[in-house]
């Protein structure tokens, strides 16, 4: 029973031992590295924000006349395929003068998406009659930005690969092995244009252009 305990002890102890070995290794040849690749990829979607905005003593005759233009918005855009619709902030807020109210101010805000660009345009401008444009900004879309994502982060390993082989050759190692590697992707700022205003009945004409994705990855090698 004793010799068979002591195996056991024995057999329970031995991982713990190599645990403690592989903390014990010393760190050297470390040699920390850095990598990234990057691609330009078509923008394919349109984000336009518009609003109708009133002033005036009565906030609830503002709410009426706002809610109007805003309804009749609705049934034009509602008419366009590809377009999606959300409806965005809706805010009533005093105007002071000498901390005074002197009257209120009355906004509501549309939001459209499309990857239509030719249909988005063309409804903004008939919308620009009745709303004003606040903003269109163009950007990559969340799936055609992973597709790219997903090729950009084969480059960019075997680009840190090459790099660690040159370390390895350039230092007389035998060899290198990976201690640790991280990855990461940002996402690139939308191209944004200003309000448009005064363009009432015209269609606004927007260049797509392009974003750039990039992907990197930096980690540790030790060298062997």
């Amino acid at each position: 029973m004793r010799l068979r305990g002591a195996l056991l002890a024995i057999l329970l102890l031995a991982p713990l031992a190599a645990a403690a070995q592989v903390a014990r290794e010393p760190l050297f040849n470390l040699v920390s590295l850095s990598a990234q690749a990057e691609s330009e990829v078509p923008n394919d979607t349109l984000v336009a924000l518009l609003a109708v905005e009133a002033e005036g003593a009565d906030p609830a005759q503002l709410a009426d006349d706002v809610n109007r233009s805003m309804h009749k918005a609705l049934a034009l855009a509602r008419g366009v395929a590809g377009v999606k619709l959300r409806s965005g902030a809706y805010q009533t807020s005093p105007v002071y003068d000498k901390a005074r109210i002197v009257r209120w101010r009355v906004r509501q805000e549309l939001r459209l998406e499309s990857s239509d660009f030719a249909a988005a345009s063309a409804l903004i401008g008939k919308l620009q009659s009745i709303l004003t444009v606040a903003s269109v900004s163009l950007s990559v879309s969340p799936q055609a930005r992973h597709r790219a994502e997903n090729a950009l982060i084969e480059e960019a390993l075997a680009a840190f690969r090459q790099r660690a082989q040159l370390v390895r050759e350039a230092l007389k190692a035998k060899g290198y092995r990976i201690r640790d590697l991280q990855v990461s992707s940002g996402a690139p700022a939308p191209r944004v244009y200003g309000a448009l205003r005064g363009m009432a009945a015209s269609v606004p004409a927007f260049e797509p252009g392009t974003s750039q994705i990039s992907v990197s990855v930096s980690g540790t090698i030790q060298l062997e």
